[in-house]
């Protein structure tokens, strides 16, 4: 009986595990058509909208390079050991032999394989010198990440790492993270993990010490750069807000730029020693080995493009809405009639396509509302002409102080706004002024637009002539006698 109570238990206990660890969706946010076809008022026309690739493993279309260059273990043939036991020292690298050589390819070939399958670098037989190795992921194309960069190590975590991004092919770098035993003492950076970030912190740089222990914790393999943690900062926990995320992603371009990338580069600084002190006198057991690297991400094609081909070794966007060049970052040259913009993720789900349109388009009716447009052709830039007070795609709505009558007109006198001034009565949201005044609100005198202006004698309004002298004296002793009688009255109280 307690047997089978302690298995109900683990069922349990492993089904919530189960759970917590399905914490995001396996996909976000599709976008996978760039138009389709409607039926409109003319007939069948197309429907534009923004869309992009779907989401893929790319580290089956990228180029790997290490430096050093020799630094790949197996060139001259050399024995290691087990990091955990120095005197298990029956492992071999051979470059000659294919059973026994760790090209860097093995970082990147189909997982689950018994024996496992990895690349290794030479043994830190050099030491005190650093045993420093830079391994360069290069697409030649620019990236989105979408999912956790995750590598996977068979040699101990290292003690000391950096992971970089270029977004301009390598020319420079920055970092994404740093990775270390201690942080204070590698980096002199304070600890912290990404659950320390916010929305205001996102794009910090950070040191964090959780995937760097030694072989004590040889069972955790893995070194991470959390993509959907970050994300969830704007798109909840798990990834129900999207249209949040897809709002900063279309508004801050620092935040879409950080999570692209043309290259990556991992700097392996310290290999594990599972220790506080190197041990000399076996070196052998001191090296690095990576068994996989997952880099999840899609083609950048700017909204323009849903899918990417991978022809004579280079990735490309196969560019829809007229675009073209690598990333559909241009208008084809006869479609060049307007700016050429992104695509927008918003509004959700279809977003804005944004297409390039012909030069000098001329008059295509593009159904422009024919009481808020001028036409209900386009003009030549591809868009509708509104009238006064109107905007909108199609001219269909009102600016603010104007009201949709077959049309915007002004709204000048309602409760929300002003009222009509001088005299001037509110009829259907517009003033109707007296003979003296006139505009908008009736805050002009109408004399000013007559010969003369306001001066004249039949103007209706007041000359302008300086008080007589008897007037000045009027209110001086009316000032006085007031002066005198103000400490009287305070007395008698």
């Amino acid at each position: 009986m307690r047997f089978q109570f302690a298995l109900t238990l683990q069922a349990i206990w492993t089904g919530m595990c189960h759970a917590a660890m399905q914490h995001y969706p396996a996909a976000w946010g599709h976008y996978d058509v760039c138009k389709s076809q409607v039926y409109s008022d003319e007939g069948l026309t197309w429907d534009y909208m923004a869309c992009q690739p779907e989401a893929a493993d790319m580290t089956q279309f990228l180029k790997v390079s290490l430096d050093p260059p020799n630094i790949t273990c197996g060139d001259p043939p050399e024995t290691y050991c087990a990091l955990e036991n120095p005197y298990m020292c029956n492992n071999e690298c051979d470059a000659n032999t294919e059973e026994l050589a760790h090209p860097p390819q093995l970082m990147f070939d189909i997982e689950g394989r018994n024996p496992t399958t990895f690349w290794q670098s030479t043994t830190w037989k050099k030491y005190p010198k650093a045993l420093l190795v830079n391994i360069t992921l290069s697409w030649n194309k620019t990236i989105e990440l979408t999912d956790d960069i995750v590598i996977t190590f068979e040699s101990g975590r290292p003690e000391q790492m950096v992971l970089e991004k270029s977004l301009d092919y390598g020319r420079t770098w920055q970092p994404y993270q740093f990775y270390a035993t201690d942080c204070l003492d590698a980096f002199t950076m304070e600890p912290k993990t990404v659950q320390d970030l916010s929305q205001h912190t996102l794009l910090d740089i950070i040191c964090t010490e959780d995937y760097s222990r030694g072989y004590v914790w040889k069972y955790d393999k893995t070194v991470r750069f959390e993509i959907k943690d970050r994300f969830a900062l704007f798109a909840g926990p798990r990834l129900h807000n999207m249209a949040s995320l897809y709002g900063q992603l279309d508004t801050t371009k620092n935040l879409r730029d950080f999570f692209t990338i043309t290259d990556l580069r991992i700097r392996l600084l310290r290999p594990a020693t599972g220790a506080t002190v190197v041990d000399e006198s076996s070196l052998s057991r001191y090296f690095y080995a990576i068994s996989d690297i997952k880099v999840q991400g899609r083609c950048k094609c700017n909204l323009h493009a849903n899918s990417c081909v991978f022809d004579k070794e280079k990735l490309s966007c196969e560019c829809e809405h007229n675009t073209t060049g690598p990333d559909c970052g241009r208008c084809k040259r006869s479609y060049q009639g307007r700016a050429w913009s992104a695509g927008s993720y918003l509004p959700i789900p279809k977003g804005t396509a944004n297409i390039c349109v012909p030069n000098n388009i001329g008059p295509v009716k593009c159904n422009c509302n024919p009481s808020g447009s001028v036409s209900d052709h386009c003009n030549g830039t591809g868009y509708c002409t509104c009238k006064e007070g109107t905007t909108g795609p199609k001219c269909q709505e009102c600016l603010p102080g104007y009201l949709w009558e077959n049309g915007c007109k002004s709204r000048v006198c309602d409760n929300e706004l002003l009222r009509c001034q001088n005299g001037g009565e509110c009829v259907s949201n517009r003033c109707s002024c007296p003979a003296s005044h006139t505009g908008l609100l009736c805050e002009k005198p109408r004399c000013e637009s007559e010969l003369g202006g306001c001066k004249g004698p039949e103007s209706g309004q007041a000359s302008l002539r300086p008080p007589s002298l008897c007037s000045v004296l009027t209110l001086l002793l009316a000032g006085v006698a007031l002066w005198r009688e103000t400490p009287r009255r305070a007395a008698a109280l």
